[in-house]
């Protein structure tokens, strides 16, 4: 038996930019944007998730992305404690439906420029009460 040379298949990739990252994150949301709008609902309900996903995106500091369980509990739990339970339904509902939407069409990519593997961070044990459908085209 012999050694032989061994590479990885796998595309280098240099590293991303901020900028890069930053250009990316805007066109994942307008991507999101056009996948509701494909899905057939009304630009109120489009207009409302995302300042839903702004106003989350604002707190966090980051790309949504990035977030953790941790992270939304500490956003519904301290953050948004006092707020009506609507107010939180609404915005956990819009970020699961945007992970929902990432995961299906940018977890590869996503973790090609950050190694992050994307898992939506409303789970059985933070999701609050009540619920809809999100309603995307794959």
């Amino acid at each position: 038996m012999s050694l032989a040379v061994v590479r990885d298949l796998r595309e280098v990739r240099a590293p991303v930019s901020a900028e890069e990252l930053e250009q990316f994150e805007t066109d994942v949301l307008a991507g999101f944007v056009l996948a509701r709008a494909s899905a057939g609902l009304a630009d109120g309900t489009i207009r409302g998730d995302v300042g839903h996903l702004e106003q989350i995106r604002a707190w966090f500091g980051r790309p949504l992305w990035e977030m953790e369980p941790s992270d939304a509990d500490a956003y519904f739990g301290k953050v948004l404690r006092g707020s009506p339970s609507g107010t939180r339904l609404a915005r956990s509902q819009a970020l699961s439906t945007y992970f929902l939407f990432v995961e299906l069409r940018h977890k590869v990519e996503i973790h090609r420029m950050t190694g992050r593997v994307v898992e939506c961070p409303i789970d059985e044990m933070n999701r609050p009460r009540g619920s809809t459908d999100a309603q995307l085209v794959p």
